[in-house]
């Protein structure tokens, strides 16, 4: 449970400091007429939505084992993302209509040295959340903190075009405003997307760690003859193992039984995130 603990209180502190920056790009973005600086507003405010979601997920994720959940509640975690996921294509298809409109509308935003400094800071903040969010997503095995950290890469991006965005108003292009929020639209449906896979990934049972990896720590284990009919599913942090071992045919049922419980040790020693093995144990045909 401390694990979920501290992936909220960090969710909580990212919270703050993506609204702080999304508050202040959406104000100044409307009040200069700026579609990029809105845009980028718009960006800021759905990691901060996001954040939200995160916090739902987690608490759901937390929960312990029961009779209805005998694997647990993890995946919920997994299937908060989606909804990182779905705000951020909303936001991408609002960003590109009101593109597409200010094309045929053209709108000149006003920019000042207080429009860079703004944009520059918030690049800045993105920056160390970002950083901050995805080691401590891979630390924890956070699929939540994993995903938003890619959000927020993004809108570090997204923050970068902007301010080439208002050099280029500032040099007397201020067309360029409406295509970089085109491109920014763009930039956030593609992360959205990388969440979705990475998520699907989880959800249909992909293959969680190599068969190969699995088969040199089980070979290498006395007693096992073979290892063969590798599975594994689930999330970095709790991936289910199912193999098939062959043994000598004049083993013991109760050896063969502790050689199971001692596979199912080894691999949760060896490979970290390993939270279950089912071991089937089968007698070895000698192909002579």
């Amino acid at each position: 449970m401390d694990k979920f603990k501290e992936i909220k209180r960090i969710l909580i502190v990212i919270l703050f400091f993506n609204w702080l920056v999304a508050f202040s790009k959406l104000i100044y973005g409307l009040i200069t007429k700026s579609a990029a600086m809105t845009a980028d507003g718009v960006h800021s405010f759905a990691d901060g939505a996001s954040n939200i979601i995160g916090l739902v997920g987690i608490w759901a994720a937390s929960k312990p084992v029961d009779k209805d959940h005998p694997y647990g509640h993890k995946k919920y975690e997994t299937i908060a993302t989606l909804g990182i996921a779905v705000m951020l294509f909303l936001a991408s298809f609002d960003i590109i209509k009101d593109s597409f409109l200010r094309l045929s509308h053209p709108v000149v935003p006003d920019v000042n040295i207080f429009s860079f400094g703004l944009i520059i800071i918030g690049f800045l903040i993105n920056a160390v959340v970002m950083t901050y969010e995805r080691k401590k997503g891979i630390e924890l095995s956070s699929d939540i903190l994993v995903c938003d950290s890619i959000h927020t890469k993004s809108d570090m991006f997204v923050s970068g075009a902007v301010i080439v965005t208002l050099i280029s108003t500032k040099l007397g292009f201020p067309m360029l405003d409406t295509l970089v929020a085109l491109i920014i639209g763009v930039l956030i449906a593609k992360a959205g997307f990388e969440i979705l896979k990475k998520s699907s990934d989880v959800l249909c049972d992909r293959e969680a760690i190599e068969k190969a990896r699995i088969a040199r720590v089980v070979n290498s284990i006395s007693g096992v003859k073979s290892a063969h009919k590798i599975r594994t599913r689930g999330r970095e942090d709790d991936v289910h193992v199912d193999l098939h071992v062959t043994v000598n045919t004049k083993m013991h049922v109760d050896d063969a039984h502790a050689l199971s419980h001692r596979i199912s040790d080894i691999l949760k020693e060896k490979i970290p995130g390993i939270t279950d093995v089912i071991v089937h144990v089968e007698p070895f045909e000698s192909k002579s």
